[in-house]
């Protein structure tokens, strides 16, 4: 597998290597040996040489005059227009790949490289959805994984950093940066498949903080039982509470 990062850098270091050997050989062609049509007295000017050289604007204000410069120029024009075509061919098909990547629902290598400090909605029940509206209001980071092809592409659709994943396959979850999440959120109805993501998610999160929504008094029950680590909320158990309290205060 390609790593993007180290080819960026490649290519950012080939690019500056292109205009220190442009600007240096300008200038000594120039200044030293008089290989042009105008003395080049100044790095500036040795510097405005190789630019216009290597964009192929071509001015005709500074013209090589001698055989050196004249094959300098060459491979200075070769060279330079090889690399810069490398370098936005490369960029280009990364995007490219990461936009269709995006769109299908996956997660690219370059978003995954974006992930730090996050929060992770595992699950993309109503809880989910709702908090999701809180969190861009907040404008904090964080992405969603649904198992549901649908509910992902409506969250994309909506402005949503939403990917397809299976939430109890942890081949597929360790991509989404877990370790580096600053908390999780898992909000699923399918108990057992509910049972299983909390599973894969503690292995995967073992310093972040894990809150996991139930939806029911035996499933909160059922969900402690499983052991420390694992922060729970049941919505409708505090909804009630409060309700009582209001009712209790008319």
């Amino acid at each position: 597998m390609v790593n993007t990062s180290r080819m960026i850098a490649v290519y950012i270091s080939l690019i500056a290597i292109v205009f220190i050997a442009g600007i240096s050989g300008t200038y000594i062609i120039g200044h030293y040996e008089s290989g042009f049509s105008v003395p080049i007295n100044s790095l500036l000017e040795a510097a405005y040489f190789t630019v216009i050289t290597v964009s192929t604007v071509g001015y005709g204000d500074i013209v090589p005059v001698t055989a050196a410069a004249r094959i300098f120029v060459i491979v200075l024009v070769l060279v330079g227009i090889g690399v810069f075509l490398s370098t936005i061919t490369f960029v280009s098909s990364e995007l490219v790949i990461a936009r269709a990547e995006s769109t299908s629902g996956r997660l690219s290598p370059f978003e995954k490289r974006l992930l730090k400090n996050h929060v992770i909605l595992v699950g993309g029940d109503s809880v989910n959805l709702r908090l999701a509206e809180k969190l861009k209001d907040k404008n904090e980071r964080f992405i969603m994984i649904s198992n549901n092809s649908e509910v992902a592409a409506e969250m994309r659709e909506s402005g949503y950093k939403a990917y397809v994943a299976d939430e109890t396959n942890e081949d597929e979850m360790v991509k989404f940066e877990f370790d580096k999440a600053k908390s999780v959120i898992i909000d699923m109805l399918d108990k057992s498949k509910m049972a299983y993501a909390i599973l894969v998610v503690r292995n995967l999160a073992e310093k972040s903080k894990i809150v996991v929504i139930a939806h029911s008094k035996d499933e909160e029950i059922h969900i402690r039982r499983m052991g420390a680590g694992v922060g729970v909320i049941n919505p409708s158990e505090m909804v009630s509470n409060i309700l009582s309290q209001k009712i209790e205060e008319l």
